[in-house]
């Protein structure tokens, strides 16, 4: 449990890190950075709650996680500003790929720990990795970046979630089965995306 909290940490900064730049790139104030980093990082993880019926939310519980966003907000807003030339498209898929791998496994080990069936994990992870990027773009008034590149994005969440449950169920170490598909996730999401690789067309 301490590994998947630390994910967890991991993917909410992750997250939040696509937030801010978005939200620089749109040219919002101080608020805007906020909200938008805020819904990125807690959107598939609150909605994976709701679905699970959990409650409270993991970040209510966990206050420290929204405290966290908006300290980093205050130093974040005015550092993109003057990083604004390196800030670019390609940063945002990086981050994204990255949470894509944290937030998936996370969700997955959450629907475990709720004793949910290995298709449902698989599904909760696929939705705790791609609704905080969904709900993103969606406020910064663009087409979900899932749904207009054509690349695959949710199948590479889908075939790490179930990457990660074929290692445990063959008797993988757990912490070895988090990290290794994760990654994988994460390195199928920057490849598909460097090579232009896409579906459906």
């Amino acid at each position: 449990m301490h590994l998947i909290t630390f994910i967890e940490i991991m993917a909410i900064l992750v997250g939040a890190f696509s937030g801010f730049i978005e939200a620089r790139r749109k040219r919002m104030d101080l608020v805007g950075v906020f909200t938008v980093a805020f819904i990125t990082a807690f959107g598939g993880g609150t909605l994976r709650d709701i679905l699970l019926d959990k409650r409270p939310l993991f970040w209510v519980t966990h206050q420290e996680y929204a405290i966290l966003i908006f300290v980093l907000a205050l130093v974040a807003s005015p550092l993109i500003r003057t990083l604004r030339q390196i800030v670019s498209e390609r940063l945002i898929v990086i981050a994204d790929a990255v949470g894509l791998g944290l937030f998936s496994i996370a969700g997955v080990s959450a629907a475990l720990d709720a004793e949910m069936p290995l298709f449902i994990a698989s599904m909760m992870g696929v939705i705790t990795g791609i609704f905080g990027g969904v709900a993103r773009d969606i406020v910064c008034n663009e087409v979900p970046m899932v749904f207009r590149d054509g690349k695959p994005y949710a199948i590479c969440a889908f075939l790490g979630n179930w990457l990660f449950l074929g290692m445990l169920q063959y008797g993988f170490p757990h912490d070895f089965a988090l990290w290794s598909s994760a990654l994988f996730i994460s390195g199928l999401r920057l490849i598909t995306w460097k090579f232009d690789l896409r579906m459906g067309r």
